[in-house]
């Protein structure tokens, strides 16, 4: 699956209608491969000073389900992201752990209880 869409991408540029129309059929994958904190692990630093805090005990690769999309939401194919501070600070559950925000978002409306799940993608730079 992964295969048709990149082949797809990487010849974007010949923009003939018939490349258009194969690129727009292309089924959105099930799930995909993202870097997630687990909901479970935020008291993996309790004790620890920042300092002593590494980010690679917390970030997990694993395949997750891709999200229906809500109003107002578009899918983004993300050929690759990065990691910065806001993934650092999500990974090691500071300044606040980005699952209690998501909680009480989960809570604002049926829609918005779709983010609040065990685990959270990070890595907010993307190409």
């Amino acid at each position: 699956m992964m295969k048709h869409i990149l082949d797809a991408i990487m010849t974007g540029g010949q923009r003939s209608p018939e490349r258009q129309a194969e690129f727009a059929s292309l089924a959105v994958p099930e799930s995909y491969r993202g870097v997630v904190v687990r909901k479970d692990e935020v008291g993996l630093f309790e004790g620890r000073v920042s300092r002593d805090k590494d980010p690679r005990e917390s970030l997990h690769v694993d395949e997750v389900a891709t999200p229906e999309l809500g109003p107002g939401e578009a899918l983004v194919a993300v050929m690759a992201s990065s990691v910065n501070y806001n993934t650092v600070w999500t990974s090691i559950f500071e300044p606040l752990s980005t699952f209690g925000f998501l909680e009480r978002y989960g809570r604002t409306s049926p829609l918005a209880r779709r983010h609040d799940l065990p685990y959270h993608v990070v890595g907010s730079d993307l190409a």
